[in-house]
């Protein structure tokens, strides 16, 4: 927590110096209050964009899991504080990766700098929440994830279809003995095959939840 603090506080430093020129608040003005309450609604709005992006990862994770057949192999996730799926984190490991290799570090503090711009210090901030219109975010999470996963699952499907079809032609086969491991091969080569096409949604997603604090 220290850490992030000092972060927080070196960035704010290094980009006060290509920031517009704001308006001179003190800290007894009747004013203060309320810009402090603004900018830092603004700043967790920005979080809350991004982690958008990395929960619509890990949602698709969640759905490829379950389909696997892996969601039993859970454990507690200390960044969302619940329970996640071996496919879930794995996922939003591979999307960290891809934070940091195509620079979403920097499209996150172009976002910083461009929110001073965007939501000046006018202690207004239900109109600034208001143009952010962050509950767009939420239906682009669920598209997202579901677009992400929607080949593994159509593969899981069909594999599915493919067992049933089996088990009607052959009933004395243990259907449930070889349901799981190919299920399960299924879905390890489909998430071998499409996790290298995981950088085009996820630029997709950031750059929509960049846009919402860049343009007003």
């Amino acid at each position: 927590m220290r850490a992030k603090i000092a972060l927080a506080f070196f960035v704010a430093l290094a980009a006060q110096a290509s920031l517009p020129d704001m308006p001179v608040i003190g800290f007894n003005d009747p004013q203060a209050f309320g810009v402090a309450v603004q900018q830092v609604g603004v700043g967790l709005a920005i979080g809350f964009a991004v982690r958008v992006v990395f929960s619509a990862v890990e949602l698709a994770g969640e759905v490829v899991g379950f389909q696997m057949g892996l969601n039993f192999a859970a454990f507690f996730d200390p960044t969302i504080g619940a329970q996640s799926s071996a496919v879930a984190r794995f996922f939003g490991q591979m999307t960290s990766l891809l934070f940091l290799a195509m620079n979403g570090h920097l499209m996150v503090l172009f976002a910083i700098i461009r929110s001073y711009q965007s939501f000046p210090l006018d202690q207004n901030f239900l109109e600034s929440l208001a143009h952010m219109k962050l509950q767009r975010l939420g239906s682009d999470l669920f598209a997202s994830a579901l677009w992400i996963a929607l080949p593994m699952v159509g593969m899981l499907m069909f594999a599915n279809l493919t067992l049933g079809i089996v088990s009607r032609v052959a009933p004395q086969m243990n259907i449930f003995a070889v349901g799981f491991p190919i299920t399960l091969v299924v879905g390890l080569i489909g998430i071998a095959v499409t996790l290298p096409m995981l950088d085009q949604p996820f630029m997709v997603l950031m750059e929509r939840a960049i846009d919402v604090f860049s343009n007003r």
